[in-house]
């Protein structure tokens, strides 16, 4: 299952990142969109985005067509990067009232990733929906965008709908679970005090992905159920995974419900100071 999921994910991430094809604007008559798409063709293997020939290019690109939706969004991933928020955000909007298709599930993405934004994520991933059958996935390739939705839903206090959302799109048929999704669900169940659904789902995740975090909720259901031993053994076993670096990464970002060694160690002191050991 990793492999094809991985697959999957790279091709995606390809398609995502990839200039789009410049004769396919000219093969629908957009002369206009077809000579901006030719000036700034593999610009990326020259310069680097922060770069003045970078932005000027498509500067240019943008003066000979001004709805060349995509030049709009290279120019923007440089302010993201950097910080300016608001810059970003001004060029996204116009690529998004050229593009609605191509671009409302990035700025949905970096909404939810970047600025804890999760009503607007929502807004977006929602009109989205409207427009194609499938929103696609994350531009990292880390969720789908489904699962995406619902972790904005959960970090909002809505549940129940986060849990819907997840399990309907796991139940899609064809859909390679992502590598985090099961954990995610797992979570949320166990939020919602439904340990039995959420050790179902932490369950999962340890055949698709084994991750630190994973086996310390199962510590922690164990825990509630007061099973000592399981627990300190999952515990343990959960800092010994962590230490191997298999845990929850993202090189900008933290990812949502994220645990740390150091929570993971604390819960060691409390765990003697509860069973006396």
């Amino acid at each position: 299952m990793k492999p094809f999921f991985f697959i999957i994910i790279v091709l995606f991430f390809s398609k995502l990142n990839a200039q789009p094809n410049c004769y396919a604007f000219k093969y629908y008559g957009d002369t206009l969109q077809y000579k901006a798409c030719k000036m700034v063709e593999k610009i990326d293997d020259k310069y680097y985005q922060f770069s003045r020939e970078f932005q000027e290019a498509y500067d240019k690109a943008l003066e000979v067509c001004p709805y060349f939706a995509y030049g709009y969004k290279e120019k923007s991933v440089a302010y993201l990067k950097s910080g300016d928020f608001v810059s970003w955000k001004s060029l996204m909007d116009k690529a998004i009232y050229y593009n609605k298709k191509d671009n409302l599930g990035y700025r949905g993405w970096c909404r939810y990733q970047f600025f804890k934004d999760y009503k607007g994520a929502i807004e977006d991933f929602e009109e989205l929906e409207k427009l194609v059958d499938d929103i696609g996935y994350s531009v990292n390739g880390d969720y789908h965008l489904q699962i995406a939705k619902a972790i904005c839903y959960s970090a909002l206090g809505e549940k129940q709908r986060a849990v819907a959302i997840i399990n309907r799109q796991l139940s899609q048929k064809d859909y390679p679970p992502g590598w985090f999704d099961y954990y995610q669900l797992g979570v949320t169940y166990f939020e919602l005090k439904e340990y039995t659904n959420a050790m179902k789902a932490f369950q999962k995740q340890s055949e698709i992905h084994p991750l630190a975090e994973n086996l310390y909720y199962i510590s922690k259901i164990y825990k509630v159920q007061n099973n000592s031993e399981d627990s300190e053994k999952n515990r343990k076993q959960a800092i010994a995974l962590y230490k191997e670096g298999k845990y929850m990464k993202d090189g900008y970002t933290h990812h949502f419900n994220k645990v740390y060694l150091a929570e993971m160690e604390q819960d060691g002191t409390d765990h003697e100071k509860t069973f006396g050991r």
